[in-house]
């Protein structure tokens, strides 16, 4: 699977089939070796004798000066320990410099993540990426693949700079606090093959002496009081019993801090685990930051930092009203407590001895076979909530012995007047595995806040029961269709999907014919589901013509589908003389005109003629008659319109042709070739433009998916420039900005 936003080429990247995007650069030969891991193929050097040895890239790909670009490859070598380098080019494609990374601290047999980043230097307009070695001998083997060469890898969504979550230029994103001193390494650690976010080097707090120990980003992120973030790195404890943590601090406009929660990592070894801390910024927040520590180290104990975010918390599942805390439990049992019996609420442990989302779970233990009732903190409910039916979710699961659950929602006044609990049946709590248990219940007059309430009796000494992701939510439709005329679009609404199943989308006509609708990554054919909510816009449904659409999710290894169907709905047709002009993958492109002359099409055909000496009627051969083609005049009545027309135009791109009903017209995909554009009357102020649009049939195209900027902010843009007036250099709009396509970089 090629590594996306990678300028190199996919044989480059993954050296399968051959190493042709590679050659030898000092003291080497290469080959293909197998056993790689994107791919079998893998990039073999040999060493020609003792001394460093060095292969590059045989292309070289454009680059802008002073913007970052990064570099990583997973390599594997029992002897000597490897680094990887950004070689900058001058026009000339003279060497200017190599950017190297730090050696990896040891050799590894074991695929490991080799990786650096730099601004391309003052001079550069062209890079390669070289990786090297140094042996002690000739004949010495080291083995590369999974190379990326481009933009920043980044976490969608991060506050923080690439260099804070990566530090793979430097270590200023970074302060020693406490009892600490900073630098980067490179450990060799075994990420997934496609784990893209982490590189080679990490962040390294030493502490001093003995005592607490903490470092914490120099980066201050605006955050917003009442929004709840997150903050999350994967920690390396310098041992299984160092207490170690991650923090989420608030400040003030002066720069105090006002809050701090911190989560403590329950490891169960020395190896990288990711720990998540979250909280909702309080009143006078303007900023946020991470800090990383250890209590109670040892002089010289080192703890290490990859992949630090810090963003907005993730909804469990959409429109809950539990904060991410309540409902994942990753840092402690926040607001759950023990209103009476034995039962005891904790965390799970250690991490990732039982999850279903993060790392840890909720853990009830009740040392006697009794009845115990546990509760959350209160909710607060949307405006209104009086009467509305609402939805509440545990995932849970029995460990030990077994329990009686009855779980209820208890509602409060906004003055927190108790008005009682709506509860469901008693019923026996489901094992083995885990179990997603939901139930509905209506909120009653004056209800304006909300506390789940299980009571559990144990049947049996030290019950066990596990529980995560806990949400509360408004009972919404499951399908919901909403028609846009203004826009020409439906937007299908899909709740409580189940994240990691397949789904597809049809639109249905009345007829019973189907069409794949399209989504952010091509048409929704079997693709991956990543979120209980699904929100899909269709700027390819009809115009006038009720549809519907039936949705397919699949679980993975099941070959039965679910399957929902929409009500139908249909988009107003609009005056019939104008007719829509659409982008598949940019419909922020999307225009109504008004036609002059439709089109009268004619279809060609290939042929070629024979008259034979003697015989009356020619002999033809004929090819396959070609689709429609024709001439469609539009206006265009201002010059805002004729620059929208413009836009649409400019790329080049496939287009769909809409007509209302009634015109006697089929909606068809089209080319538009040369166009002309004359005033409607040949007078300077006249605005009126009569275009020409020379149309020809084209297929549906399929695997463009619809541009937006879900998963891109504007601080993932800004990540890879050193300051906003570098953009310009690389993009030719703020739309190409947002959506990252560059002018060159291939």
């Amino acid at each position: 699977m090629a590594i996306p936003g990678n300028f190199l080429s996919t044989v480059t990247e993954s050296i399968d089939p051959n190493t042709s995007g590679w050659a030898a650069k000092a003291n080497c030969t290469i080959g293909l070796g197998s056993g790689g891991r994107n791919g079998d193929g893998c990039l073999a050097v040999k060493s020609v004798a003792a001394g460093e040895m060095q292969v590059r890239t045989v292309s070289s790909y454009a680059v802008d000066a002073g913007t970052a670009y990064q570099a990583f490859a997973d390599a594997s070598a029992g002897t000597q320990p490897e680094r990887i380098g950004i070689r900058w080019l001058s026009s000339a494609n003279t060497e200017l410099s190599i950017t190297w990374s730090l050696t990896t601290a040891a050799a590894s047999a074991t695929w490991h993540r080799i990786g650096v980043a730099a601004p391309a230097p003052s001079g550069a307009v062209r890079a390669q990426v070289v990786l090297s070695a140094t042996v002690t001998a000739a004949n010495v083997l080291h083995y590369f693949e999974n190379v990326y060469f481009g933009l920043p890898a980044t976490t969608p969504g991060n506050l923080f700079g690439f260099n804070t979550e990566s530090s793979e230029i430097d270590a200023s994103g970074w302060f020693a606090e406490v009892n600490a001193t900073i630098s980067r390494q490179a450990p060799a650690v075994s990420w997934a093959v496609d784990y893209y976010l982490a590189g080679g080097q990490v962040i390294a707090m030493t502490a001093t002496g003995a005592g607490n120990a903490s470092i914490r980003s120099t980066d201050r992120p605006t955050a917003v009081p009442g929004v709840e973030y997150i903050a999350y790195c994967y920690l390396n404890p310098p041992t299984m019993a160092a207490t170690t943590w991650v923090e989420l601090r608030f400040y003030d406009a002066p720069g105090n801090q006002i809050a701090a929660t911190r989560s403590v990592l329950a490891a169960p070894g020395t190896g990288w685990y990711r720990q998540r801390a979250s909280a909702v910024a309080p009143a006078n927040t303007v900023s946020c930051s991470i800090a990383v520590g250890i209590d109670g180290a040892s002089a010289g104990q080192v703890l290490r930092a990859e992949t630090v975010v810090v963003s907005t918390a993730p909804l469990l599942h959409a429109g809950t009203v539990v904060p991410y805390a309540d409902g994942s439990l990753e840092q402690d049992v926040a607001g759950w407590t023990t209103v009476s019996g034995a039962a005891v609420v904790s965390r799970s442990t250690p991490w990732g001895a039982y999850f279903f989302d993060g790392a840890y779970a909720g853990t009830i233990t009740s040392a006697t076979a009794t009845t115990s009732v546990i509760r959350s903190a209160k909710f607060t409910l949307p405006a209104g909530a009086a009467g509305l039916s609402f939805r509440s979710q545990v995932i849970a699961q029995v460990t030990a012995g077994g329990f009686t659950l009855t779980r209820a929602v208890r509602w409060y006044s906004a003055t927190n007047t108790d008005l009682g609990t709506t509860a469901s049946a008693a019923a026996t709590a489901p094992t083995p595995g885990w179990w997603q248990l939901l139930n509905d219940f209506t909120a009653p007059a004056g209800a304006a806040k909300a506390a789940i309430e299980w009571t559990l009796t144990a049947t049996a000494t030290n019950s066990v029961l596990r529980f995560d992701q806990v949400a509360l939510w408004q009972a919404l439709p499951l399908t919901a269709v909403t028609a846009h005329d203004a826009t020409a679009s439906i937007t299908i609404t899909l709740r409580e999907l189940t994240a990691g199943q397949l789904i597809t989308v049809y639109r249905v006509t009345a007829d019973g014919s189907r069409t794949l609708v399209r989504g952010p990554s091509g048409l929704l054919n079997q693709a991956p589901i990543a979120g209980d909510l699904m929100v899909i816009e269709d700027y390819e449904a009809p115009l006038g013509t009720p549809v519907s659409y039936r949705i397919e999710t699949l679980a993975v290894g099941s070959t039965t589908p679910g399957v929902r169907i929409s009500d139908t709905i249909t988009i107003a047709p609009g005056d019939i003389n104008t007719c829509w002009l659409k982008d598949p993958g940019n419909p922020q492109r999307n225009l109504r005109l008004l036609v002059q002359a439709p089109p009268s099409w004619k279809r060609p055909i290939p042929q070629s003629v024979h008259r034979v000496r003697g015989r009356r009627n020619a002999v033809v051969l004929s090819g396959i008659r070609a689709g429609y083609e024709a001439d469609l005049t539009v206006w265009t009545r201002s010059d805002d319109e004729a620059d929208a027309l413009n836009w649409i135009l400019d790329s080049g791109s496939v287009l769909l042709w809409q007509v209302a009903p009634g015109v006697h017209e089929t909606d068809r995909y089209v080319t538009v070739g040369e166009v002309s554009l004359p005033r409607a009357m040949p007078r300077a102020d006249e605005e009126w433009r009569a275009w020409t649009l020379p149309l020809t049939e084209a297929d549906m195209p399929t695997a463009v998916g619809v541009a937006g900027s879900a998963g891109r902010t504007w601080q993932d843009v800004l990540t890879g420039f050193t300051t906003w007036g570098s953009l310009p250099a690389t993009y030719t709009s703020w739309e190409a900005a947002l959506f990252d396509q560059r002018t060159g970089g291939g």
